[in-house]
């Protein structure tokens, strides 16, 4: 009776309503990434044009368009053109398969996501560079070392790809977007990050402190969950 408790806290904490989005605040010119609340999940924006071009290049497999969104869930659950609470206690319940989520789209966040919440993060180009690595390492791939589309994504023009790592109650995919925070240079805490509210309040945390922030040492993040998340943050001056 208590699992199935503490999961169904768990599909009203990641199910709450939207709250109202704070304006989004100016900052100083140089990369930028977005976090977006779709209410059960969150999303991670970033500029096409910020990625090194020898890094992630499956992004060409979309539309050359000024802005790229990706999230990364359970496949049975993320691929629903409905939520249901089914597929939630599911993927919860036993570990499961996942993918990853790729939106390609012109017009700027706030524009593209009316309504939602959205927090801007100015972060460096070798920051940038090391997200777009633990993105490109999310993709599963064949024998020949091809990803492996599974159709078209939720909206607009936008793709599924099968991803690595299995979606379960400990690997969420709120958890997995505070781990590409994380290896953007966000002191995020994934374990912590289980529901969108708290990936949110993660990435105001990193938008106030980036202002002061300066780059230290990292081990590489693994993207599924799977590797140590014991990186040393950077430092808050």
């Amino acid at each position: 009776m208590i699992p199935v408790l503490v999961l169904l806290a768990l599909w009203v904490g990641c199910a709450a309503p939207i709250r109202s989005a704070p304006p989004l605040r100016e900052v100083e010119p140089g990369p930028s990434i977005y976090v977006v609340d779709h209410g059960l999940h969150t999303g991670l924006v970033v500029r096409r044009m910020e990625i090194p071009a020898d890094l992630w290049p499956e992004r060409h497999d979309l539309a050359d368009t000024e802005y790229l969104e990706v999230g990364w869930g359970d496949r049975a659950f993320y691929q629903a053109p409905k939520a249901m609470l089914g597929l939630a206690l599911r993927a919860l319940l036993w570990p499961t398969s996942s993918v990853i989520h790729v939106v390609a789209f012109e017009p700027p966040p706030d524009i593209m996501f009316p309504g939602r919440e959205i927090v801007r993060i100015r972060v460096s180009a070798p920051e940038v560079a090391e997200l777009s690595r633990f993105i490109a390492d999310t993709y599963a791939r064949d024998a020949l070392g091809q990803v492996i589309p599974l159709g078209p994504g939720l909206y607009g023009a936008s793709r599924f790809y099968l991803a690595r790592g299995q979606y379960s109650l400990l690997n969420t995919c709120n958890q997995w977007t505070a781990r590409a925070l994380r290896a953007a240079g966000c002191p995020t805490t994934p374990w912590y990050a289980f529901t969108a509210g708290r990936v949110m309040e993660e990435a105001w945390k990193c938008k106030r402190s980036s202002l002061g922030w300066t780059p230290s040492p990292r081990r590489h993040l693994h993207p599924a969950g799977a590797g140590s998340d014991s990186e040393t943050p950077r430092d808050n001056r």
